[in-house]
């Protein structure tokens, strides 16, 4: 089997190949933007920006892959609040330029799109945990960029007889995250307290909200399952099946650590508009592939850790 990894640079881009190669024992071809760099020296890499269209189109007229995992994303809510515009070009534009190149091609794929819990947004308290037949409430750019490419997705499975498998992930953590994400936010602050780079004082945004952590490395084996085994045209909820509090990370991470460190409120780390409580409901994910979640939040939590320990400048 040939898969195609639109998008891999990022967080889960690499643990999807690791995955894929070793795991799956599949042949793999990425795709990357110019600036980036993927190590991996046992794939196929193209440099591709997804809203460039005829670039997609000779790219999939040469490659014809099995598989198609679109990871290519602005997947930071934070960055949705300050860059609307972008959030919506690659998110939208560049998955409607993804589906449509592959329609015209006479050929069919199969293609995983990539959502996000934070599409269901606002949960009311008798929704938890959420189902996937649950409303979208999205709150904000970056969920409701999600949401349509959801809708898309369903319309182009319908329409044209694709064969579209959609996820909604929910928060994926692990080793080597960017730190504009929680868990490595803090793993990365303790980790420089630690070694003196600053003073003995985490700062964090809101810490009451409760969400659905699973690692990363637990999830792109949900995606592989779901490219097998996942019904064209469904959605399928990714997560533990478990909210923890963004204190209750906190409390952990800081366990893990023997230095004394204080907890200070951050503005800037607040969002314009913040959900309580994110849980997903994985019953269809376990019913259809047998997928369990195998690696608990404490080693997670504990690998971030000591990543950022080894990868924190030790330079004063």
């Amino acid at each position: 089997m040939k898969a195609l990894i639109i998008g891999a640079a990022g967080f889960v881009g690499n643990y999807l190949i690791d995955h894929l190669i070793h795991d799956c024992h599949w042949s793999v071809a990425v795709t990357k933007l110019e600036n980036e760099v993927i190590e991996h020296q046992e794939v196929e890499q193209y440099n591709l920006d997804i809203l460039d269209k005829q670039a997609i189109t000779r790219l999939l007229r040469v490659l014809q892959p099995n598989y198609i995992f679109h990871l290519a994303a602005q997947s930071s809510v934070a960055l949705s609040w300050k860059n609307p515009s972008l959030t919506i070009d690659v998110n939208v534009k560049g998955s409607i330029n993804v589906l449509d190149a592959i329609r015209e091609l006479d050929y069919y794929p199969r293609i995983l799109l990539i959502g996000s819990g934070e599409e269901y947004g606002h949960i009311l308290p008798e929704e938890t945990p959420i189902s996937e037949e649950n409303h979208t409430r999205p709150g904000n750019i970056y969920a409701a960029s999600k949401v349509c490419q959801n809708m898309i997705g369903k319309i182009y499975s319908e329409a044209y007889h694709m064969d579209i498998v959609m996820v909604r992930a929910f928060n994926h953590i692990g080793p080597k995250q960017s730190p504009t994400f929680v868990v490595a936010d803090f793993c990365k602050q303790v980790a420089e307290i630690e070694k003196g780079l600053k003073e003995p004082i985490i700062r964090v945004g809101n810490l009451s909200a409760k969400r659905d952590f699973t690692d990363v490395r637990d999830v792109v084996r949900a995606y592989s399952l779901l490219m097998k085994k996942g019904k064209a045209g469904e959605t399928y909820n990714i997560g533990s099946g478990k909210a923890i509090s963004i204190e209750e990370i906190l409390k952990l991470v800081l366990s893990n650590s023997d230095t004394q460190i204080s907890i200070e409120i951050d503005k800037n780390k607040l969002r314009p508009v913040d959900v309580p409580i994110i849980e997903a409901d994985i019953r269809k994910l376990q019913e259809c592939t047998g997928w369990e979640p195998s690696i608990n939040i404490n080693q997670t939590i504990l690998d971030s850790l000591n990543y950022w320990r080894f990868h924190s400048n030790t330079n004063h």
